[in-house]
């Protein structure tokens, strides 16, 4: 029989409200954890579906002790439990006492109380999805823009996240793409124009990937899915397995009328400098609705057409 692990209370930053709170949830409702100096573990049980969330505390207001870390109100109105990772900073979770909190959890059976374990992250907490589900074999992974690995010998050209530079990718939950291959499912979504992502996305080769292309989203694809309001939907349909391609692109229209979508696509024609079809462009979307921005950046473009094509009779 699977030993549930035992609850213990933070010693680290006690007088600290937010996680006071987190560890009074864990005591009543499965456990809260410390683990080291940087990252803590906090499980609350509801049904035989476990999600497994990583999570950033740069990110959170901790002023709001409602805030719960990221994706728990979601898993907990589907009734799945949840065991959500957090990291102090921007640490990619590379420290010993989180190898030590998953080998342990393996070790006592935790995963194997659960009819279902789903992995979920995005950018570093994707990159930790992925490693860490080597932990819980036959998991399903859902991947939002992940790092394959930060490690200065294998992505030189990943320049983005000098802060974790420093740190030990090799070992224990290290190179991501590795780690998967013991999941049953991976979902990886990441954007084709975004270079830096598309080469991480390459290195992730194991046949039980599925790669999903999110054209002109950038990096911040989760966020920009909320704004759309298709986070939900899409993170149900991989976790229950009945999503689809033909279904996500479906959900994946709404992003027409998205004004971040709108701006990002700007920005990309912008840089390639497609003049013409940033006028055609801007003209579209201030068809539909006011916009300052689309109408500075009409004018700009076809000052740049005029300048490009001389006027007649010039030599």
């Amino acid at each position: 029989m699977a030993t549930i692990h035992q609850i213990t209370r933070p010693e680290h930053n006690a007088s600290d409200g937010w996680k006071q709170r987190l560890a009074e949830i864990g005591a009543k409702e499965g456990f809260y954890e410390e683990l080291g100096d940087q990252h803590s573990a906090l499980f609350v049980k509801h049904g035989k579906t476990l999600i497994v969330t990583f999570d950033n505390l740069d990110l959170v207001d901790k002023s709001d002790k409602d805030r719960m870390p990221w994706g728990f109100h979601f898993a907990e109105s589907r009734n799945w439990s949840v065991l959500g990772i957090m990291a102090e900073g921007w640490t990619w979770y590379r420290d010993k006492s989180v190898f030590d909190f998953f080998d342990r959890m393996q070790k006592e059976g935790f995963f194997k109380q659960f009819d279902k374990v789903v992995f979920y992250g995005a950018s570093m907490g994707a990159y930790a999805a992925c490693a860490f589900s080597c932990a819980a074999p036959d998991a399903t992974v859902i991947a939002i823009s992940p790092q394959a690995t930060l490690d200065r010998e294998l992505t030189v050209w990943e320049t983005r996240f000098r802060k974790a530079w420093r740190r030990d990718y090799s070992g224990r939950y290290g190179y991501a793409p590795d780690m998967v291959k013991k999941a049953d499912k991976v979902y990886l979504f990441y954007d084709p124009m975004d270079n830096a992502d598309a080469m991480h996305a390459c290195l992730f080769q194991s046949k039980n990937i599925a790669k999903v292309r999110c054209r002109y989203m950038g990096h911040r694809i989760a966020s920009l899915w909320m704004s759309m309001k298709i986070l939900k939907p899409i993170i149900e349909g991989c976790v229950d397995g009945t999503v689809t391609t033909t279904g996500f692109y479906k959900l994946f229209r709404n992003r027409r009328d998205s004004l971040r979508y709108q701006k990002e696509m700007l920005i990309r024609l912008k840089k390639e400098r497609r003049h013409k079809l940033m006028v055609l462009y801007c003209e579209y979307i201030l068809s539909k609705r006011p916009g300052p921005h689309f109408r500075r950046e009409l004018r700009a473009a076809k000052l740049a057409l005029q300048k490009k094509t001389p006027a007649h009779g010039a030599k």
